[in-house]
């Protein structure tokens, strides 16, 4: 009996110690210290919930109930217990399959040779036991690539996350941005409006020339064909808005324009590369790379023989009476092994293709990273550059407004033609709306700085982890 159970227990370790294939090696990429756009040492903010520092309650609302009812991420939720259940389902192969087996019948006739003559019954209840012993890792493998194949689709949830929250704040100040301009096309209507009244009244009384009252007519048509176009960029942003929020398109209770009050905070004193290993994108396409170098030891296990083992224990008789005796009690146990000799070279070229997909799937981590800091350095010189264009767009705009009061001054007093006034207007109300454009392009490079750098979005855990941490260390 002892030996028995030795012999078992060394099977077990010779079975779970073989394992074919390579084992997972991180590939290197060489990547710079820090980006060429920042110098310095990192910043906590990272960390943070990024679209929470515009200090707008309403984007904080919007953003957690996109997260909640959004269609997209509840499908990569739904993901991952598939990928659970996967790693379940391919562990289960290690395991032995006991089952079960009854049988009752009856026969009529005789039995030439045997000696007996019908009717005859036959009666049997046993349990049933196959094993196909893991000997190369071929479902220790499996079960690897089904868990980075879980760890991949956790990461894709992420992904999914952090592109939701970017494309909700960047929806919600472009429709920030269409309300602004919509007001600024409705005030300038109202004033042109107005104008157009004076030139009438003076056109009427023969003091202006039917031209300068043409003039004043193109104008206001001019601002009062901004103002459906706006109106249906606000209303068409809205439902933009409602289907990443995961409802229906309505009309949006939000009064907010773009405004100073929204102003980003600077950016991080210095951002370290290493940042890259944060972005879920990355991470992914690593766990892919691992899932698919897995691969290739099933490939390898599937090139030399399966042993199994089969067993049976039960009882059978050809009365019901004595199906419990021990006469009745029957027993198997048996071993096979089967495997490929000559197959045309398939089980290698199986290999062969699976280390491709593998180096595919190696370029493919690198090209992800790559793109990655192209995105970081795109969005570290967009916000750079549109802060300084949003600053001087904000100069043209006060240079306009009082540039048109002065024409308006000098047209009354008799010393400019209207022409100089409606050049006047004309700049301010696309200085007006050039600046509410480019400052929301100068947000929305925030947005994607955040994106890229991959922070901002941490699970729950990992937050009560920081805070845990920052504890100790205060």
């Amino acid at each position: 009996m002892k030996r028995n159970i030795l012999f078992a227990i060394s099977l077990l370790i010779i079975v779970s110690s073989c394992k074919v294939g390579p084992n997972y090696v991180k590939p290197t990429v060489q990547i710079p210290d820090s980006f060429r756009s920042v110098e310095g040492t990192a910043d906590s903010v990272l960390n943070l919930q990024w679209w929470s520092l515009f200090n707008d309650e309403n984007l904080n609302t919007l953003v957690q109930s996109a997260l909640a009812n959004n269609q997209d991420v509840l499908i990569a939720a739904s993901r991952i217990e598939q990928a659970r259940a996967a790693v379940g389902y391919n562990k289960a192969d290690q395991f032995p399959v006991i089952g079960y087996d009854g049988a009752a019948s009856r026969y009529t006739g005789n039995f030439p040779g045997s000696g007996v003559q019908g009717p005859y019954n036959d009666f049997s209840g046993v349990a049933t036991l196959a094993w196909e012993l893991d000997f190369w890792g071929k479902y220790r493998r499996a079960t690897e690539a089904a868990r980075a194949e879980l760890l991949a689709t956790q990461y894709n949830q992420r992904v999914v996350q952090l592109s939701l929250i970017s494309e909700v704040t960047r929806t919600y100040f472009l429709l920030l941005d269409y309300k602004t301009r919509l007001e600024i096309s409705e005030k300038t209507l109202e004033s042109r409006q107005e104008s157009l009244w004076i030139i009438q009244e003076r056109f009427d009384k023969g003091i202006v020339p039917e031209l300068d009252l043409n003039q004043a007519q193109i104008q206001e048509a001019i601002a009062e064909a901004s103002i459906p176009l706006y109106t249906r960029l606000v209303a068409q942003t809205e439902n933009a808005l409602n289907v990443l929020l995961g409802r229906m398109p309505v009309q949006m209770d939000i009064q907010n324009t773009l405004n100073k009050n929204l102003t980003p905070p600077e950016i991080p004193a210095g951002i370290p590369s290493v940042i890259m290993e944060r972005r879920p994108d990355v991470l992914q396409a690593e766990q892919i790379l691992a899932s698919q170098n897995a691969r290739i030891g099933v490939a390898q296990a599937l090139r030399f023989p399966s042993i199994s083992l089969t067993g049976m224990f039960g009882t059978a008789s050809s009365e019901l009476s004595t199906l419990a005796t021990g006469d009745a009690v029957v027993w198997s146990l048996g071993g096979s092994i089967f495997g490929p000799i000559f197959n045309f070279g398939k089980n290698k070229r199986r290999v062969e293709i699976e280390r491709e997909r593998m180096r595919q799937d190696s370029l493919y981590y690198v090209q992800t990273v790559l793109n990655a800091f192209r995105e970081v350095e795109d969005a570290l010189i967009a916000v750079q550059t549109l802060k300084d264009e949003s600053n001087a767009r904000q100069k043209q705009m006060i240079a306009a407004k009082n540039a048109a009061l002065l024409s308006e001054a000098r047209y009354d007093g008799g010393v400019t033609s209207y022409l100089e006034v409606l050049d006047s207007e004309r700049s301010q109300f696309n200085a007006q709306l050039s600046a509410s454009e480019t400052y929301q392009q100068y947000l929305t490079a925030y947005i994607n700085l955040y994106k890229a750098l991959g922070g901002g979005w941490i699970t729950e855990e990992e937050m009560i982890k920081e805070n845990d941490q920052q504890n100790q260390n205060q």
